[in-house]
């Protein structure tokens, strides 16, 4: 009978070790997805800028990844882009691989539009990459609302109370005043230590509707739930950026892209 009152202990154990491990939260990884890769399609052939279009004097491939540089020579006066040419997509998702010097500020901007009179610019969502990591993984939008969420935020986009008036009025220290947090996604500064400085990253960039998810090396670093219809693209332009600044280097490579 002791040999029964054990094992039932013993069971109820587990159980109960079980259940209790099920009710932590678990990371906020990207979800595993049972399609294949092949739905992918590369949008870089590793050896040339075919179907992108930039600034030479800021864009080159290099050990067979895309390569901005700013040197004391070619500082900028305004951010500049290279910029996919073979489509503008809506639903999509992005993978790729980038690597950025301390010094250095990019990203990758998505649904975004020309900008008039300025070369090679675009304005509109951007996934925010930076060599001191105090930006990589937020949503900034580019030359529009500013800051949509920061890295560990889920947040719901709201119009400005008045949608005539200027759009840098609703913007307040480099954020949209609109930007609600639903739910802290993760710990920011907890965040950034699955972040490598200065070596390769994954990026993974997801656009359904008005739903825009950033991932880091398979963790989901900002999530924006865009509701506010003035300002909203649904689909746009692709680029990758070098920012006004110090000399920097920013390398990208591997990147594949599949509409939804």
């Amino acid at each position: 009978m002791k040999k029964i009152h054990y094992l039932m202990i013993g069971i109820l154990s587990v159980v109960t070790l079980g259940l209790l491990l099920s009710m932590i939260p678990a990371d906020k990884t990207e979800p595993i997805s049972s399609e294949s890769q092949s739905e992918f399609k590369s949008i870089f052939d590793g050896k040339t800028l075919t179907g992108w279009e930039g600034d030479p004097t800021y864009w080159k491939v290099e050990d067979g990844a895309i390569t901005g540089v700013i040197t004391p020579e070619t500082l900028l006066k305004a951010n500049t882009f290279l910029i996919w040419k073979d489509g503008q997509p809506g639903d999509f998702e992005l993978k790729a691989k980038f690597k950025i010097s301390e010094t250095g500020n990019s990203g990758i901007n998505y649904r975004s539009d020309m900008v008039p009179d300025v070369p090679f610019a675009l304005k509109g969502y951007q996934a925010d990459i930076d060599g001191r990591i105090n930006y990589t993984g937020q949503n900034y939008e580019e030359r529009k609302r500013t800051t949509l969420a920061y890295r560990g935020q889920k947040t719901k986009i709201t119009p400005q109370e008045n949608p005539t008036g200027n759009l840098r009025d609703y913007v307040e220290r480099n954020a949209w005043k609109g930007l609600n947090v639903i739910e802290e996604i993760g710990d920011r500064d907890e965040l950034k230590t699955k972040i490598k400085a200065n070596d390769w990253n994954d990026i993974h960039i997801v656009a359904q509707g008005n739903v825009l998810k950033h991932y880091v090396n398979g963790v989901l670093m900002s999530e924006v739930h865009d509701e506010d219809p003035a300002n909203f693209s649904a689909k746009g332009y692709l680029g990758v950026q070098v920012h006004v600044g110090p000399p920097m280097k920013v390398q990208y490579k591997d990147l594949m892209i599949k509409m939804n």
